[in-house]
């Protein structure tokens, strides 16, 4: 299954994915209680009212979050919403799925304020996202995407619109987007788009929330059988959108997946076969997809290698610095591809192999429910091979013996 989050028209705010999330059918009772529960870890906040309802936003029929608080505090330090969202998804008994993606989120909010401010996280104050209703937006939509199983999905966004003109807050005025939402998206190979809105369509708790959840960036949405769409409302309304957030779920159509990288390139005639290997391990611990070195004749018979790097768009400045300073060459050729992959997904496995234990960790293939092949992570064999006195061709053989009566 696919879901697709939709903010490329009129961004998103935490209360847009949680009232979206209600509108496919998630449950209001499990959400209230909740995050009626995470009153307990914040002193000074009270929810009065809490509620979702039905609204038109410029003629789509969508549903808002209803909420009355009886706020006392206009800062906080971040850690206190931290442990206050750590203490209620705990104390839910939600999956460990539904926890890390809650702790992730949160932890992106104040890492982001973090950069910005120059200060340790465990300094960072909130001033905006200070109320409880930033507590409200991340276990509401927590708990939300649990009982709907969302966690188990692929998860893809359209690019983001942040708006334009300027916003005011705690620290005086500044342009839109502000450097919360920069920081937050800079990594995540998500794209963002302005437009001409003088106003703010994205807040940092939804872009902390959209960037915690989804896999993917998409321009275009994907081949699927649709199920279910919610449209979650904004509060605020504008003459020319509808001021909603559209989120669609379905069946995947097909047995690959779209997906888009960037591939980085340069060449290189100066370097030795050792410098070269150094720098193929220190690419892809950085983040690379995939690096390979191609031998090549280049201008006045020269030989020389091209080195082809892919990886994801969040990650083409940290690796064309790296390219830059590793191998000394002075430009380095960028493109975007498309590709079609075939679904696979990281299991952990746990192995009694002569009488010991270990965990593996295998690459797994699939077309819908069937697996095609799998692959164990190289390291995983070597550790096993060392440890057991065997040589990397038996371990690995050993190991395939046991995968495939796990899987």
């Amino acid at each position: 299954m696919v879901l697709v989050i939709d903010p490329q028209i009129a961004g998103i705010s935490g209360d847009m994915i949680l009232s979206a999330l209600v509108h496919m059918g998630a449950d209001k009772s499990k959400i209230i209680k909740g995050v009626t529960l995470s009153q307990n870890y914040l002193r000074g906040s009270k929810i009065k009212k809490i509620d979702f309802k039905k609204v038109n936003k410029h003629g789509i029929k969508a549903t808002a979050l209803v909420l009355e608080l009886d706020e006392h505090h206009h800062e906080r330090k971040g850690v206190e919403i931290e442990d206050c969202i750590n203490k209620t998804v705990q104390k839910l008994g939600l999956s460990e799925k539904a926890k890390t993606f809650a702790k992730k989120t949160i932890n992106t909010l104040i890492a982001a304020e973090s950069k910005i401010h120059g200060v340790p996280m465990d300094s960072v104050h909130f001033h905006e996202a200070s109320s409880i209703d930033t507590v409200i937006d991340i276990v509401g939509t927590t708990v939300a995407l649990e009982d709907l199983n969302y966690f188990e999905d692929e998860i893809l966004t359209t690019p983001v619109a942040v708006g334009g003109g300027a916003v005011t807050f705690s620290h005086g005025t500044v342009s839109n987007p502000a450097g919360a939402i920069l920081e937050i998206f800079q990594k995540t190979g998500i794209l963002i788009c302005g437009n001409n809105t003088r106003d703010e369509l994205t807040t940092p708790t939804g872009a902390s929330i959209l960037s915690s959840l989804a896999d993917r960036c998409i321009e275009f949405y994907p081949m699927m059988r649709i199920s279910s769409i919610g449209y979650g409302a904004g509060q605020k309304n504008f003459d020319g959108f509808s001021n909603v957030l559209k989120i669609v779920h379905g069946q995947s159509s097909g047995s690959l997946q779209a997906d888009s990288v960037v591939i980085l390139e340069t060449n290189v005639d100066d370097i030795s076969g050792e410098v070269l290997a150094h720098i193929i391990d220190k690419i892809m611990s950085s983040g690379a997809k995939d690096v390979s070195v191609i031998p090549s004749i280049t201008k006045k018979g020269r030989p020389s290698h091209m080195i082809s790097v892919i990886c994801d768009p969040g990650a083409v400045d940290h690796l064309s610095n790296l390219l830059i300073s590793e191998t000394g060459t002075l430009g380095v050729r960028i493109r975007r591809s498309d590709r079609l992959i075939v679904p696979r997904q990281i299991r952990t496995l746990r192995l009694q192999l002569h009488k010991k234990e270990f965990t593996v960790r295998c690459k797994v293939a699939k077309t819908g429910s069937k697996i095609i092949q799998f692959k164990v992570e190289y390291d995983d064999i070597k550790l096993v091979a060392e440890r057991l006195s065997l040589t990397f061709r038996q371990a690995e053989e050993l190991i395939k013996v046991e995968v495939r009566k796990h899987l």
